[in-house]
């Protein structure tokens, strides 16, 4: 919820003690640590404003290239199947990378049409046992899940 300032609110600083029954209903008075009152002007909620940030949310959500990135089977022996789908013609990169963060394998890195796009890749002897991370880049979006090979 955003506020906004009432118009015409007439602001003025008041450094002598003013009984509470005398007070405005358009100012609220703090006392800071030194003891000085200050008068603050009456904050109302602002009119006609939607809420912004759950449709940039969903306009962000929907401007995504890269959804529904599924790697499967997890543990995996000889061979990795991955799913997923693009908003619009575009490059694709997948790499194999070790704990490190190393590039280990380029499974592919090519132009892909839009729509849901599925790759099996033969892993076999190419890695030794132990966690990866597969890295999919698309565009400027970059998607990292995790694996194992046994």
């Amino acid at each position: 919820m955003s506020f906004v300032l009432e118009k015409n609110v007439d602001i003025k600083e008041r450094f002598d003690s003013i009984p509470s029954r005398f007070q405005t209903k358009t100012e609220h008075v703090s006392y800071l640590k030194n003891g000085i009152r200050v008068a603050f002007p009456s904050m109302k909620p602002a009119q006609n404003q939607t809420n912004t940030s759950k449709q940039n949310a969903v306009k962000l959500e929907n401007e995504k290239l890269l959804t529904d990135v599924n790697i499967f089977p997890n543990p995996i022996t000889d061979k990795l199947n991955v799913s997923y789908n693009v908003r619009k013609n575009t490059s694709v990169s997948i790499k194999v990378m070790d704990v490190l963060g190393n590039e280990v394998i380029t499974l592919m890195s090519q132009r892909v049409e839009a729509g849901e796009q599925k790759n099996t890749f033969q892993i076999g002897s190419k890695l030794s046992s132990g966690f990866y991370f597969v890295r999919m880049i698309v565009g400027t979006e970059s998607v990292i899940k995790r694996i194992l090979i046994l």
